[in-house]
């Protein structure tokens, strides 16, 4: 699944960059999105309703005799917010808050994460296979419930990409 057709700018969304690593500190995602804020979106952000950008990650077990196990689940929550007295962006991840003086420039930490740990070195079994299943949105449920009730069926505010990767054996 990809990004809806609203956000098409010079190009469609995507995720540039998606990688699972192993290493000692166990299970780690990589990933990066590429795309520009619809007008729309953009002119609700300058009008001081913040943005909620979610990404979520998912490390499953393959099983024949059953479901698929979940190994871990993690979830990473962004604020994008525009701060009209100081013309400056703001984005807020966990207690951090960092400002910017462009809207590209904040745009750009909110797309991307480095180092995202997923899963400890002893959750995974020698031999076993597994899978991540991954999404990144813009979280309308967080925007003010009039608005909410306002965009519904709008395609400009109906941001879901996901994508499921397939670790290789170690």
């Amino acid at each position: 699944m990809g990004w809806l057709p609203a956000w098409s700018g010079e190009s469609s969304p995507e995720l540039s960059v998606f990688e699972v690593t192993r290493g000692e500190d166990g299970l780690a995602v990589n990933f990066a999105a590429r795309f520009d804020l619809p007008p729309s979106v953009e002119g609700a952000l300058l009008k001081g309703v913040p943005l909620h950008f979610v990404a979520d990650a998912a490390l499953f077990r393959e099983r024949w005799y059953w479901s698929d196990q979940l190994v871990s689940r993690v979830s990473r929550t962004w604020r994008l917010a525009y701060q009209p007295l100081t013309r400056s962006y703001r984005v807020s991840f966990g207690g951090l808050n960092q400002s910017f003086d462009s809207a590209a420039e904040a745009v750009a930490v909110v797309r991307r994460m480095a180092g995202w740990r997923l899963a400890e070195p002893g959750q995974l079994e020698a031999g076993g296979k597994y899978y991540v299943e991954f999404s990144y949105k813009l979280d309308t449920t967080l925007l003010p419930r009039p608005m909410q009730i306002g965009i519904g069926g709008q395609p400009e505010w109906l941001l879901q990409l996901e994508k499921v990767q397939r670790l290789p054996a170690p």
